[in-house]
């Protein structure tokens, strides 16, 4: 198999090939990032007989290093053994691997894949060639594969394709040369020359791929047999070595009829895992599932056999002469063959007309191993400055585990440049946060096979991926919420709701894309979900702001006071009863010009008060406010009347611009909540009274007639704590308020259901049994829940 870096150039005329010309590859490999392998040592130049010129890419502003081939003499010499011929890398070849194995791959298994696509690469140029010199399929014939072999007994694996294959020079020269790549160089030339094109669809061009096969191995053998020479060439390397050799095969069994076969010697610690078949199976079909080419590997099988075997004699049956009695049976044997690995057809290479739903649905659950079919799909290709294809998936079921809502990490993204699979382990550089739910396949055929973490965060073409990607999955979102379906995306909303609340909050640039999608109850409609469109139109002419209030429960919120004179004035209200909802939503602020007001803070404005009314009501319960206040203390801001309660006593509202109710007691359930900030951000309270209830008015008399009252005081108080739970706070004190609770309770109910008669006469009975000590003129004490008062609320 010829590796990336190892493709031979073919030289022949390409003008007679009868392709259509296109645009050469935009992004071309670079080696930036390895420059400092090439840096000199302490203060002096480069090294003797290293070519060496930096060029300035302004595209990417980042320097990328050419190194021409002769970065250092050939040493030729003979093995000492007389195998064949010894030559020395043409490069720092020490420093340089080192940096490749350690550095350019995070995990060994890539090392398949690379090869992998160095041979597809092989197969590929073989065809490209064929259509002008079909002699060059030579005794193969037009059979284009690659096969894999693993040898756990002897700790190899074996790579072989019928590609292009290399001859003598070319081994000396793509394999000896570091970051020489034969696929680059093949694309050059047709770059070149002006007259033609071709369909770009090589995929090694970084130049280094092959390398990674001693990341897994100690030695590295490459046999290769190029159509253009007669003979066939082997290629030894061990690994840390600064030499190579290579020599002509002789032995007939080793012949190859065309392409390249790798071996790979493996090293001790990784031979027992990548020497198994089902590793090698699992690797091709994780990384090389859809490599245009079919991928045989060796496996292990089982088949059931017909056999025939001698019936014994049965008890008391003596034995005929003769032949013996036979049946047949069947038993199951072991053997090994070859499997094709890579059947599955890459699904987002075809035309989405002609793919049934029923083919995407099963691509779905195959790839991401999911039961319930997607609530849907999009497949689309971009073209122009980039240039990929993807089909996105929303799940039919949301994530089980509360971790995986804001967790980007999520693997339901999986990269594919050019059909071969890079990684599914991103940190939101394809999909934001809260769209980690979207699960799909990207390929691109503009990235690097080497996609690392560092390269996809400053690829400017990964930033225009990821727009695009995100408004496309934004157009599927919108068709499942416009659809004749509702139930569709009622089951979204339920799945995957706090997502979007979530991208109220992290994706300020996707605000309109956003906001259309969200969903609330309200006011009006308890049973079922309300868009912000809806709420709009049904909207009064007077009515200029979206008015909503967060509770902890949809209960909670039809009982509050402070809907009270908004639904008597048929005004609509949204229910937010989800932690995340609050936050979502003041950092919205606005839709389509109307502002969010949240009904539980202060200076509510309704659109059509009376002035006139309002203003004769403060002066009249003027006085009232203050004692109040006075009374109250630093528990409260001001006192204030209130224009938002029609049944209710009072309220108690949260400043413009502290924690609502709902909000202080998110903030008090933090596990890691600071006590310092609560208090800052809590902000101040106003205690708002409804002039129209009996309660206010007797006090409004009380502060005129009696403001020493010691019994208007607690009335004030325990109107105070009323409102601290009725409005969503949480008391202080519970305790202190549950004594005043019991001991109102006690003055009212006490003595009502002829518990003092009976009493007095356990109290007669026992002083006369014990005699009558009672002193003369001594007064009859009498509890306090006896006394019963002239305006008892519970008299008859």
């Amino acid at each position: 198999m010829a590796p990336a870096l190892s493709r031979s150039l073919y030289t022949s005329p390409l003008t007679s090939v009868p392709f259509a010309p296109v645009s050469s590859p935009r992004n071309q490999p670079r080696l930036s990032h390895l420059r400092t392998a090439f840096l000199p040592r302490g203060g002096g130049g480069l090294r003797t007989g290293v070519s060496c010129t930096w060029n300035l890419d302004k595209r990417c502003n980042r320097f990328a290093v050419k190194c021409d081939a002769a970065v250092a003499e050939e040493k030729e010499t003979t093995d000492e053994e007389g195998s064949g011929e010894k030559f020395e890398y043409q490069a720092e070849v020490s420093r340089l691997m080192d940096l490749i194995v350690h550095s350019l791959y995070s995990h060994k298994e890539v090392f398949l894949r690379e090869l992998v696509s160095n041979a597809s690469d092989a197969l590929d140029k073989l065809r490209f060639l064929s259509v002008t010199e079909p002699a060059l399929l030579g005794d193969g014939g037009g059979d284009l594969e690659i096969r894999i072999k693993p040898d756990p007994d002897n700790g190899t694996i074996t790579i072989t394709d019928t590609g292009i294959g290399m001859t003598k020079e070319e081994l000396i020269d793509c394999l000896g040369t570091i970051a020489q790549s034969g696929t680059s160089k093949f694309l050059k030339a047709l770059k070149e020359n002006k007259d033609l094109g071709a369909d770009n669809g090589l995929i090694g061009q970084f130049g280094v791929g092959f390398y990674s096969a001693f990341l897994v191995a100690e030695k590295v053998v490459v046999s290769t047999k190029s159509p253009k020479s007669d003979k066939q060439y082997v290629w030894e390397s061990v690994a840390d070595s600064s030499s190579y050799v290579i020599r002509e095969e002789t032995d007939p069994e080793n012949f190859l009829r065309r392409g390249t076969q790798i071996t790979l010697y493996l090293r001790e610690d990784d031979k027992y895992e990548f020497a198994e078949s089902a590793r090698i199976k699992n690797l091709v079909k994780n990384y090389s599932q859809f490599v245009g080419f079919p991928i045989y590997t060796w496996q292990e099988k089982s088949r059931t056999i017909e056999v025939e075997e001698e019936e014994p004699a049965k008890e008391g049956e003596e034995e005929k002469e003769g032949e013996p009695k036979k049946k047949k049976t069947t038993k199951t044997e072991k053997y090994w063959d070859w499997e094709l690995a890579n059947e599955t057809k890459p699904l987002w290479m075809r035309n989405s007309k002609e793919v049934s739903k029923e083919e995407y649905n099963e691509f779905y659950k195959k790839a991401f191993n999911e039961f319930l079919d997607p609530l849907a799909h999009t497949h689309f290709t971009t073209e122009g400055e980039v240039e990929f294809r993807s089909i996105l998936y929303i799940p039919g079921m949301g994530p089980l585990n509360n971790e995986d809502v804001t967790n980007p990490k999520t693997k339901n993204i999986r990269l594919h440049v050019k059909r071969v699979f890079i990684s599914d382990d991103f940190d939101g550089e394809l999909f934001p946060r809260y769209l980690s739910f979207v699960k799909g396949v990207v390929d691109s055929n503009d990235l690097p096979l080497n996609v690392s973490r560092e390269i996809l965060q400053e690829s400017r073409i990964v930033r225009i991926m990821r727009k695009r990607l995100i408004r496309k999955t934004f157009d599927m979102i919108q068709e499942i919420s416009e659809s004749e379906n509702k139930e569709d995306y009622k089951k979204f909303w339920e799945n995957f709701g706090r997502f979007l609340k979530l991208g109220c909050i992290e994706d300020t640039g996707n605000h309109k894309r956003i906001t259309p999608l969200l969903r609330f109850y309200s006011s009006k409609n308890e049973e079922e979900l309300t868009s912000l469109d809806e709420y709009i139109e049904n909207m009064g002419e007077n009515q200029k702001a979206i008015y909503y209030l967060a509770t902890d429960s949809l209960k909670s919120a039809k009982s509050a006071p402070f809907l009270e004179k908004l639904i008597q004035k048929d005004i609509e209200v949204l229910y937010l009863v989800e932690p995340i909802d609050e936050v979502a939503i003041q950092n919205l602020q606005t839709y389509k010009e109307k502002k969010f007001v949240d009904i539980s803070k202060e200076d509510l404005e309704l659109g059509d008060e009376d002035e006139v009314k309002d203003r004769e009501a403060k002066q009249e319960f003027n006085l009232l406010c203050d004692w109040m206040k006075q009374q109250l203390g630093d528990k409260v801001a001001k006192v204030q009347v209130s224009n938002r309660l029609s049944s209710s006593p009072c309220v108690l509202v949260s400043g413009k611009f502290g924690w609502s109710a709902n909000m202080e007691r998110l903030m008090k359930a933090q596990a890691l909540g600071d006590t310092s900030s609560l208090e800052f951000m809590r902000g101040r309270r106003i205690l708002e009274i409804n002039p129209d209830h009996p309660i206010i008015k007797d006090l409004n008399a009380a502060c005129k007639n009696a403001p020493e009252s010691s019994e208007a005081t607690r009335v004030v108080d325990l109107l105070f704590d009323t409102a601290i739970i009725s409005s969503g706070f949480t008391p202080d004190s519970p305790a202190e308020l549950g004594n005043k609770i019991y001991e109102m309770m006690a003055m009212a109910v006490g003595g009502r259901w002829g518990r003092v008669e009976e009493e007095v006469a356990e109290k007669g009975s026992t002083s006369v049994d014990e005699g009558d000590d009672t002193k003369d003129g001594e007064a009859e004490v009498i509890e306090p829940s006896e006394v019963r008062a002239e305006s008892d609320p519970w008299q008859d």
